[in-house]
């Protein structure tokens, strides 16, 4: 899925490919787009036509479940086509399959336009600067959408998502109906869908939409501009420090805080796994939102509340008005036990705060906890470890066996390796204060020292580097070395 093909495209360029793309498609599956004068002239026999209101059928559905999304009534209107003569399928004079389109294309373009989905700011990336954009590369593509990175007249670098004209949605859509121009219309309400929720759900820990674009024109279509992150990788994840895997799933319980009571209700995540997000500047962000559903589901009985998980089911009473109360929330919990705080929470942590995060385990493994007590649990492990409260036995007359050199650093250089490190090829980890930093130290046995700087986490820990040997120094204003008594050392004018 991910590739790092670079791509230099004038926006002309970036056009044809897509074009060529979805031309590709066509032809490979024998296809040609059916035209309205074709069922004038009786060239399409009765499957075609029942095929074309079949489309129609499933455009207008996915039409309907978008507008739920919009503020206020303004762009609703009534979507109805009545069976024209025999043989004819639609009614063409009254409301033909293009007129249909047309309409539709109205209610997008004035509600994502002109604020009717959000009170928010205009996008500040439209159309114009769409067409102006450059130095495009391939990012990524999957069943629906082609993600693509551009940088905006301005300079800023964004991901670009359009319809896969390739993927596996657009494929069976012709397969199944013959038109390719219908079938974009019918897959691009996903990209609609994900556009309107990224302007109602405006939260930190949810990419930020930079612009759309939608229009009829054939060149532009649907695209969405969005702010730019790095794909989630797990592997690499795990071998972090503990701090930065704390920190992705802090973000994640505080979207699913947010979520539980947005602007749009209860909202569920359907699609919950760790591609579905990406990372900016070390925050865990959602990036693809278009599979998320907002309000409880509707029940009539307990039995229609239930979850059911790979290992375990969970359930909730069926309220008096119909609603599985709480179980988008559950639901979200759960995932973010099974994909995340599992793999990433426990594992290396200060032993000190080790029986709080077995508690987060617990309480989300079986659902014991909701939402709000399971940030709660997270913000007092923060506070304990950005105070450095969670040290225990640390003693200030550790550091009576170092030397302080204020005003100098080390070389830069490869040293002896620790695990996890912020630094792959040497030892450089987060510490509270000085003396966490020499009861590191003393506890490794090939540690002659370590060097702190200006450097800090995002918790505002400093970041200290430790060191088996001194052999240069170099004077810096900003950086301190402390050196064990008895080890050597040789300063660099």
């Amino acid at each position: 899925m991910q590739h790092s093909l670079s791509i230099a495209l004038t926006s002309a360029a970036l056009i044809v490919l897509v074009f060529l793309l979805a031309a590709k498609v066509s032809m490979d599956n024998g296809y040609v787009r059916l035209r309205e004068r074709d069922f004038n002239n009786g060239k399409f026999n009765s499957v075609g036509v029942s095929q074309r209101n079949a489309l129609l059928s499933e455009i207008k559905e996915r039409h309907r479940g978008l507008l739920r999304y919009y503020t206020g009534s303004a762009w609703g209107f009534s979507l109805t086509y009545r069976k024209g003569p025999a043989g004819r399928g639609l009614g063409l004079e009254d409301d033909t399959f293009s007129r249909t389109l047309e309409k539709i294309d109205e209610v997008h373009v004035k509600a994502l336009s002109t604020g009717a989905v959000s009170s928010a700011a205009a996008a500040a990336a439209g159309c114009e600067e769409l067409r102006s954009m450059s130095h495009f590369e391939f990012l990524g593509s999957g069943y629906t959408k082609l993600v693509l990175k551009g940088v905006l007249p301005n300079g800023t670098a964004v991901a670009l998502k359009s319809v896969n004209p390739q993927g596996v949605d657009m494929k069976r859509c012709v397969e199944g109906f013959g038109d390719v121009e219908g079938c974009y219309r019918l897959v691009s309400y996903k990209l609609i869908k994900e556009i309107v929720l990224l302007q109602r759900l405006q939260h930190p820990n949810v990419v930020k939409l930079q612009g759309h674009c939608y229009t009829s024109d054939p060149e532009v279509r649907v695209t969405a501009v969005l702010e730019l992150g790095s794909p989630l990788e797990m592997i690499q994840l795990l071998q972090t420090p503990w701090e930065e895997r704390f920190r992705v799933c802090m973000s994640l319980v505080k979207l699913l805080h947010y979520l539980a009571s947005s602007p749009l209700g209860s909202v569920c995540l359907l699609d919950f796994q760790p591609r579905q997000f990406v990372v900016v500047d070390g925050e865990l962000k959602l990036s693809d939102i278009d599979d998320a559903v907002a309000g409880e589901l509707s029940c009539r009985e307990d039995h229609d509340c239930t979850l059911q998980f790979p290992t375990r089911n969970f359930s909730s009473p069926c309220s008096t008005d119909g609603q599985c109360r709480g179980l988008n929330e559950k639901r979200n919990l759960y995932n973010a036990f099974r994909y995340f705080f599992t793999y990433l929470l426990p594992h290396r942590a200060p032993p000190t705060l080790q029986p709080l995060l077995d508690g987060i385990m617990n309480s989300t493994g079986d659902l014991s906890s909701g939402i709000n007590k399971t940030l709660e649990a997270f913000q007092e492990i923060l506070h304990l470890y950005k105070s450095g409260q969670y040290l225990q036995n640390v003693s200030s007359s550790l550091l009576k066996d170092y030397v302080l050199l204020k005003g100098f650093r080390t070389k830069e250089s490869n040293d002896y390796k620790c695990w996890p490190s912020y630094k792959q090829q040497s030892c450089l980890l987060s510490v509270h204060d000085m003396k966490e930093a020499a009861g590191i130290c003393n506890s490794h046995s090939q540690c002659q020292g370590f060097t702190v700087d200006q450097q800090r986490t995002w918790t505002g820990r400093s970041l200290a580097s430790f060191r088996s040997g001194f052999s240069d120094l170099i004077p810096d204003v900003n950086s301190a070395i402390y050196v064990k008594k008895g080890a050597g050392f040789r300063a660099t004018a």
